[in-house]
Parts: C-alpha cells; sequence; structure tokens
C-alpha cells in the first residue's frame, strides 16, 4: 500500500475520534460540572532519502480537558456546591480517588457527604466529611469550611491534577489521574450553586460540521486513490 494512504487512513482514524469527542460535548452540554474535551493531533515527518520528498503523517496522540470555568446556577439546595476558579472537589470511589466538578452532593445514611452515586466526598485530608444527623442548619463558607449549627465539622477539599493533561475521564463527570491529586489554594466555593457545563453547543456544532467536511475530503481521496490503483492493475493486467 502506498504512503499516501497510510497517511490518509492515519488522517481519518483521527477525524474519526475528534468527531466522536464533540458528539460526546454535545450530548453533556447541561451536565453538571461537564468538562468538554478535545483531540490532540500530532505531526510525524521522515525523510525518505533517494530524492524523495519528506513522508509528514498526522496521528491523533491523545485528548486534551478544557478547564474553562462553567456558569454558576443558583438553586438554593443546601448541599449543592460549585466551585469559582481552579481545581475539583475529591471522591472515593472503588477505582479510587477521583475528581469532579460536580457538586449536587447529599447527606448519606451513613451520616456523610456523598455524590449522586453515593460516594464519599473527601476532605483536605482525604477523608470523608462527617454530616451530623439531626442537624437543624448547614453552612458551606467559601473557603470550604462546613458547619452544622453554626460548629465547624469539616473542611470540604479542593483538589488538582499536577498536570492537566493527565485527567482521564473516568465516566458520570469523573476524572481519574495517573498521579495522585494535589491539594489546592485560592478555589472558592459557593453553596446553593452548581455549575454548568462548559461547552457551548453551537461551537461544537461549527466545529463538528467542519470535522464532517474535512473527512469528506479524506474519504473522497481514497476513493479516487483506490480507483487509480485499481486502473492501473487492470491496464498491466490486459
Amino acid at each position: 500500500m502506498e504512503n499516501t494512504i497510510y497517511a490518509s487512513l492515519n488522517r481519518q482514524a483521527g477525524l474519526m475520534s475528534e468527531m466522536r469527542a464533540i458528539a460526546n460535548n454535545i450530548a453533556n452540554a447541561s451536565t453538571t460540572g461537564f468538562r468538554k474535551e478535545g483531540v490532540v493531533f500530532a505531526e510525524h515527518v521522515k525523510a525518505l532519502g533517494g530524492g524523495e520528498p519528506s513522508l509528514s503523517m498526522a496521528m491523533a496522540s491523545g485528548r486534551l480537558v478544557n478547564l474553562e470555568q462553567g456558569g454558576l446556577k443558583r438553586t438554593g439546595g443546601t448541599f449543592d456546591l460549585a466551585i469559582e476558579g481552579d481545581g475539583f472537589f475529591m471522591v472515593q470511589t472503588p477505582s479510587g480517588q477521583q475528581l469532579t466538578r460536580a457538586g449536587n452532593f447529599t447527606p448519606s445514611p451513613e451520616g456523610e457527604l456523598v455524590t449522586a452515586d453515593g460516594y464519599p466526598v473527601l476532605d483536605t485530608g482525604g477523608s470523608p466529611i462527617p454530616v451530623p444527623p439531626g442537624t437543624r442548619s448547614f453552612a458551606v463558607a467559601q473557603d470550604g469550611t462546613l458547619s452544622a449549627d453554626g460548629t465547624p465539622v469539616a473542611q470540604i477539599g479542593l483538589f488538582a491534577a499536577s498536570d492537566p493533561s493527565q485527567l482521564i475521564h473516568a465516566g458520570d463527570n469523573r476524572f481519574s489521574t495517573t498521579t495522585p491529586p494535589q491539594p489546592l489554594e485560592g478555589g472558592r466555593i459557593f453553596q446553593g450553586f452548581l455549575e454548568d457545563s462548559n461547552v457551548a453547543p453551537v461551537t461544537e456544532i461549527a466545529r463538528m460540521i467542519e470535522v464532517q467536511r474535512a473527512y469528506e475530503m479524506g474519504q473522497s481521496f481514497l476513493d479516487k486513490e483506490d480507483a487509480r490503483i485499481r486502473a492501473v492493475i487492470q491496464s498491466m493486467t490486459r
């Protein structure tokens, strides 16, 4: 198979990966705290020698999570929390500690603050956050301090990946990291708010159209190249 076909097939595979990422972004445009993703392309250039031009091949080398702030929406919920600035909430899952920006939490029957999936939310020290039963009122300060009837009981932790490129979508709007998340200072937590997705649907749809057109152009090239090779083979076998 010729180098041009190899290069085109790699490009097509990368465009298909980007199309899937865009479709996932659009599907989660209204998901609380969702972070959109994009595909990172890398170009590999190799000298062929013998006076031949170099071979350039584009490949989708990975995905990058966009950490742009989403809008804050007031809900009034006691345990609805939103982060302004950098950082993530950290939760304990069966697969290990994971990060999320979705702050729609609730108290569990065991007296702990948990996610909608029932996973414990962790404090600054990495321990579950207690929610004392029978408490009449809860308040969360902007530094994450949780008070029950005016008495501080825990501080909700904010964490960040040491390298944002290490964030891996783990499903259900959570991220895992290849290295342990680090405590983060400077972010602010707002009680009674949730953060919207940072997906701009119109922008994503426009990008989807561009990628689709690029894919169609690549497919048209492959079809023409296939027809050319068939014609050459037929002419040589007559």
